[in-house]
């Protein structure tokens, strides 16, 4: 069975983009499985099945950061995609943190980018996009074609091997060379690996200590005028 992640900011147009590639893999008799990992709500999970009749799943990440949720549930949820027979697993996460990359290798790691959120959106979004297979562009209907080229360009420079594709996801445009990639991926095989290394930095504020001001926490903090830096106790 194959595996494809696809991360993005809130808005890009993830999940328009997993339905016209689900109905792209439908026509060629390849069968899907998808499961949403969010926060706090999401529906996507009951619309897509309703439009497709797939299997599909939803978790709430809670207090859990959704891509480390994502690392926590995923053996379970290729059990449950492989019970049910799919031969691709499509997970979409709600792509929040910025210092996570949610891909596993062996999978198709896909970030969702919308070209109407600014040219130095690709600089902000860290390893969800430098650690990508493929980098889709969606809205581009919406921008002139120089904006474009400086998003691209913008891609290119925080992932200079990272595959861009330029989609319009309101009709399907450009969503059949994802659905290529979908075929020549490898089905996944052994104890999977997340793809780089997670960020290390935790502080008291993770676990709950609500004081304001840095003198009044512990482990990894940052002042005003200083770099982040560690304080002991």
């Amino acid at each position: 069975m194959k595996v494809v992640i696809c991360a993005g900011p809130a808005t890009t147009g993830k999940t328009a983009v997993l339905r016209h590639m689900i109905k792209r893999m439908k026509s060629r008799d390849l069968s899907c499985a998808f499961l949403k990992i969010d926060v706090q709500y999401a529906e996507e999970d009951q619309q897509i099945e309703a439009e497709f009749g797939i299997p599909t799943r939803k978790v709430y990440s809670g207090e859990l950061c959704p891509d480390h949720c994502n690392v926590m549930v995923l053996g379970d949820a290729i059990k449950w995609a492989r019970q049910a027979e799919a031969d691709v697993l499509l997970v979409e996460t709600a792509g929040l943190c910025l210092r996570c990359s949610p891909y596993v290798d062996g999978g198709l790691g896909i970030v969702v980018l919308e070209a109407t959120s600014g040219m130095n959106l690709p600089l902000k979004v860290g390893p969800m996009l430098s650690l990508a297979d493929v980098a889709v562009v969606t809205k581009i209907d919406r921008v002139s074609q120089a904006e474009r080229e400086v998003f691209r360009a913008r891609i290119q420079e925080v992932a200079p091997g990272v595959r861009i594709r330029e989609v319009n996801a309101l009709y399907g445009i450009g969503i059949d060379p994802l659905v290529e990639m979908v075929g020549d991926q490898s089905d996944v095989t052994g104890p999977l690996m997340l793809r780089g290394n997670p960020p290390v930095g935790t502080c008291t504020v993770c676990v709950g200590k609500k004081e304001i001001g840095w003198e009044q926490h512990f482990g990894v903090v940052r002042a005003l005028d200083n770099q982040t830096f560690y304080r002991g106790e």
